[in-house]
């Protein structure tokens, strides 16, 4: 199977404008994502999504890969979309958060093997929280799973909200 990784990256963040630029020890956190994502074994190429020209310069600066998309999306599943609308030369998408800059390459190939099940179309890794910092951290998203672990609802408030 071929998989393709996407970190949609834009610079508007509400929360943290600039936030793939920030320096983390010499680094941009977008090049460490990058890099350490690079470091998967299942995933086929890594693509850096972003609206913003600073984003891309400093993407390709590294060497990486990067697709200018919309500055109008909603969300970074958006921005994926629009990458892979008329390119089905990959199996499965992953798409990777862009604030991960210590990221395990060895979640995202977790997750591909996910797509070894043919009935599987999305798969997204979850974790159980441990801590109540944690549960009220609204900077960690939480998720309801029914009885065979399929998410039903994701939200960055404790649940139910």
């Amino acid at each position: 199977m071929k998989f393709l990784g996407i970190i949609p990256a834009r610079y508007a963040s509400s929360r943290f404008p600039g936030k793939p630029l920030v320096d983390i020890e010499g680094q941009t956190m977008i090049r460490r994502v990058y890099e350490q994502v690079k470091k998967s074994k299942k995933l086929t190429e890594v693509i850096v999504a972003t609206d913003d020209q600073r984003i891309a310069t400093e993407v390709l600066s590294f060497g990486g890969n990067v697709a200018m998309t919309s500055d109008t999306h909603q969300s970074g599943t958006d921005r994926c979309a629009e990458v892979i609308a008329n390119d089905r030369a990959y199996d499965v998408v992953i798409n990777i958060q862009g604030d991960e800059p210590f990221i395990n390459p060895d979640q995202i190939d977790l997750l591909a093997t996910c797509f070894e099940n043919p009935q599987t179309k999305i798969a997204t890794l979850v974790k159980e929280i441990g801590t109540p910092e944690e549960l009220f951290n609204q900077n960690i998203p939480k998720v309801v799973r029914n009885t065979f672990g399929e998410a039903i609802y994701f939200s960055r408030q404790t649940i139910p909200f």
